[in-house]
């Protein structure tokens, strides 16, 4: 029964902390290099929002099977398939939440007057050091918004696990693949279980967010 919500916590545990390491070099990128390709990077990170799990999750089972390049590096690397696997999972998982992370970070760090960054210049900062210990430390509300936000997409995901992951006991079945099993089953009080236990997760992740905004704002007007 706690099975699948183990595995939800570990994939959205391992995604967020996997992403924070990516996001750093990506943010340094888009914010302080892209110039007017902005537009064009930005679109690219924000897609998964737009587009349907079922597309994302088809376009990622192909590239992760043994035939193609990605599967068959992976294989050689790991010995094992990427396609109907957690590391496919957390891989996949990576890309559908990486707006929910990146996007929040953006758009604080776009908030910020250029007089930061140009102070940060003149003081005879590089681009890398203005980033990191002057940017960054003016976003740090946005940041724990942003990890908590993919930390609670993970954690619902359905359309892309279920196209890449299947549904492998220990392996790939999720809670909400577990209540779409139960539902299919007829087993709704089993369903409504994993259900309702993912509502009040999401509610109270909505919660903690609202909250921290809200004191946050607190503090500035003061």
């Amino acid at each position: 029964m706690l099975a699948p919500f183990v595995l939800s916590l570990k994939l959205a545990a391992t995604t967020t902390s996997l992403l924070f390491l990516l996001c750093m070099p990506l943010l340094y990128w888009v914010h302080l290099k892209s110039g007017p390709l902005r537009p064009f990077f930005k679109s690219l990170i924000s897609l998964p929002l737009v587009l349907p799990p079922t597309v994302l999750g088809y376009y990622l089972l192909v590239s992760f099977q043994s035939e193609r390049w990605l599967g068959t590096i992976w294989e050689g690397l790991f010995g094992q398939q990427l396609a109907f696997s957690f590391a496919g999972l957390v891989l996949g998982s990576m890309i559908f939440s990486l707006p929910f992370l990146l996007n929040p970070i953006i758009s604080a760090l776009e908030g910020l007057p250029d007089s930061f960054t140009e102070a940060a210049y003149v003081m005879g900062k590089s681009p890398w050091q203005t980033f990191w210990r002057v940017l960054l430390p003016n976003v740090k509300q946005s940041i724990i918004v942003g990890g908590v936000m993919a930390f609670a997409h993970t954690i619902g995901e359905f359309g892309v696990v279920l196209m890449i992951g299947g549904n492998i006991p220990a392996e790939t079945r999720v809670a909400s693949i577990a209540i779409y099993q139960e539902v299919e089953a007829l087993r709704y009080d089993q369903a409504n279980i994993y259900a309702l236990s993912l509502l009040l997760f999401s509610f109270l992740v909505l919660l903690i967010v609202y909250f921290g905004s809200q004191h946050q704002s607190d503090k500035t007007f003061k």
